[in-house]
């Protein structure tokens, strides 16, 4: 995180004596990734500019275990994952938001089977909270007459059936919400689930993204907009394949929210 954004750790807040709203955890891609970052600091933004007390971990972050989980690996992700809870019980985490739905589908279905029980949000519903709250304001005509399409994240949508919040999102910039034929419970894999993002396709294997990206650009949209690390990825590397990165971008729903308000 640069300097000129207001980020405190958990440490911070226990040497205060306090707890933060939220723990916002910012998962390996949102930390390490340099395109990954961006979406980091852009969700950070917005819980700046909503006035959230919270928190990371900062250097105590570790590893999900996501990744070991799908890969077979349920030795080490069971390591991991008591490792990272009890840090977060050490700490007295209640409510935990994160920008990857793979860490999210983690910390919320498979740590509680391992003694970690946390109310585990997407940053897309998060946001979609703060502004019925009325905390958050979304203004501006920026991406009006913009055509957007939202790609599901497989671990968002279809494995948690978080649909509509991305969507009620992207329709409070003004722009034209266009759906792909294959969306929500029918949309199709960005092609990184089950650790696929950390190896090349074998041979006969289908490139997914190039596939799923096809289907995107069949809606004519100016930004393809996700709410995943992994699915930006694999949606920048699809539109490079059909060589349209001159002309449609891909955007996390909170990169999109934070460029509307200027942030």
């Amino acid at each position: 995180m640069s300097e000129q954004l207001k980020v405190k750790t958990m440490q911070e807040f226990m040497a205060e004596g306090k707890q933060p709203e939220i723990l916002f955890w910012v998962g390996s891609a949102g930390s390490f990734d340099d395109r990954a970052k961006k979406i980091s600091r852009a969700f950070v933004k917005l819980l700046n500019k909503a006035n959230v007390d919270f928190a990371v971990l900062g250097t105590e972050e570790s590893s999900t275990g996501d990744v070991a989980k799908r890969a077979g690996n349920e030795f080490l992700f069971q390591m991991q994952a008591i490792m990272n809870i009890e840090l977060l019980n050490g700490y007295e985490i209640k409510r935990i938001v994160t920008c990857d739905p793979h860490s999210f589908n983690t910390l919320k279905n498979e740590y509680p089977g391992l003694g970690g029980n946390y109310d585990v949000v997407h940053h897309t519903q998060y946001l979609k909270e703060l502004i019925d709250k009325g905390r958050l304001t979304i203004t501006g005509e920026g991406y009006k007459g913009k055509r957007i399409t939202f790609h599901d994240p497989c671990y968002l949508g279809r494995a948690n059936s978080v649909f509509d919040p991305p969507r009620e999102l992207l329709a409070k910039t003004n722009a034209e919400l266009v759906e792909m034929k294959r969306h929500k419970k029918t949309a199709l894999c960005c092609g990184a689930g089950g650790a696929q993002m950390f190896k090349e396709p074998e041979k006969g294997d289908m490139d997914v993204n190039v596939l799923r990206t096809k289907g995107a650009l069949e809606t004519n949209p100016n930004i393809i907009a996700t709410g995943c690390p992994y699915c930006n990825t694999m949606m920048t590397d699809g539109i490079k394949a059909h060589e349209k990165e001159d002309s449609v971008t891909v955007l996390d729903v909170a990169e999109i929210l934070a460029n509307s308000q200027g942030l």
